[in-house]
Formats: C-alpha cells, sequence, structure tokens
C-alpha cells in the first residue's frame, strides 16, 4: 500500500470515528430531550386535564342550578295552578247556590227605583205593611232576568278568575315582571 492510500485510510478511519462519536451523541441527545420532552408534554396534559375537570365540573354545577331554578319555578306553578282551580271551584259553588236560591225565590235581586225630583223625599209612596222603611225605592226584578244577569257576573268571575291565573303564570315565568 502506498502512502497515499495509508493517509486515505486513515482519514476516512478518522470520518468514520467522528461519524460514530457525532451519531452517538445525536442519540444520547435525542434521548435525553426525548424524555424531557416527554415530561413536557405529561405536564402539560396534566395540566390541560386539570382545566377541562374544572371546566366540567362548573357547567355541571350550572346545570344543575338551572335545573333547580326550572324544578322551583314548576313546584311554584303547580301551587298556584292548585290554588286557582280551588279558587274557581269555590266561585262556582257560591254562583251554584245563589242560581239556587234564585230559582227557589229565597232570594229575589232588586233595582233601586229612580227617585221621584218633585217630592225630594225618597220615602215610598204607600206604606208596607211589613214595616216602616225609609231607604230607597227597590223594585223587584223577575226570575228570569235575575238568572240571566247571575249568568252573566258568572262568566264576569269566571274571566276575573283566569286572568288572575295568567298574570300569576306570567309573573312567575319571567321575574322581571311587575
Amino acid at each position: 500500500m502506498t502512502s497515499v492510500q495509508k493517509l486515505i485510510g486513515l482519514a476516512l478511519t478518522i470520518l468514520l470515528a467522528l461519524g460514530i462519536g457525532f451519531g452517538g451523541a445525536w442519540q444520547v441527545q435525542d434521548w435525553r430531550l426525548g424524555k424531557e420532552m416527554a415530561e413536557r408534554i405529561a405536564e402539560q396534559g396534566a395540566r390541560h386535564q386539570k382545566e377541562l375537570d374544572a371546566i366540567t365540573g362548573e357547567a355541571w354545577r350550572q346545570q344543575s342550578a338551572e335545573r333547580d331554578k326550572r324544578l322551583a319555578t314548576e313546584e311554584k306553578l303547580a301551587r298556584q295552578d292548585q290554588k286557582h282551580t280551588e279558587e274557581l271551584s269555590d266561585e262556582k259553588r257560591k254562583q251554584a247556590v245563589i242560581r239556587d236560591r234564585l230559582a227557589t225565590s229565597d232570594l229575589r235581586l232588586s233595582v233601586l227605583l229612580a227617585e221621584d225630583p218633585a217630592s225630594g223625599c225618597n220615602l215610598p209612596a204607600t206604606s208596607s205593611t211589613v214595616g216602616v222603611v225609609h231607604a230607597a225605592r227597590r223594585a223587584q226584578l223577575d226570575p228570569a232576568h235575575s238568572q240571566r244577569i247571575i249568568r252573566i257576573t258568572d262568566d264576569g268571575d269566571n274571566a276575573i278568575i283566569a286572568l288572575r291565573a295568567c298574570q300569576a303564570y306570567v309573573r312567575a315565568v319571567t321575574p322581571s315582571a311587575p
């Protein structure tokens, strides 16, 4: 072998040794950085999981609070509905008693008569045998007309009760309503 070949062989050996050294250093550095990187990624993953757990917990608390508020509103509405149903049935019972009393002539409706402006006094024109009452003159209504008047007032009472129920519902559903 010639000296040039020996020199080339030595240079190749040195280059091979340097390549192996660099490759080994590169591999050690990769293992070290890979381990550090894996630890950083694991830490980030743990922090991210904690944040997700906190967000999920808050979402569950909010959902639970909204559900509790909805259930409370539903219970309040059910109580109000029951109250208004009882009011309506009480009014219907009262109306039935009044209708029965009108039908049996136990109760008679009457209206005030206009006072005679010439007399200037609201004494009855004739005295009655029942007693002496100094009050405004009244005329009794026909029972059929009385029944019609009672039906009209019944419808009005029912409408007022229904209106109160609607207003209570709106107040319960929208807290900002007056």
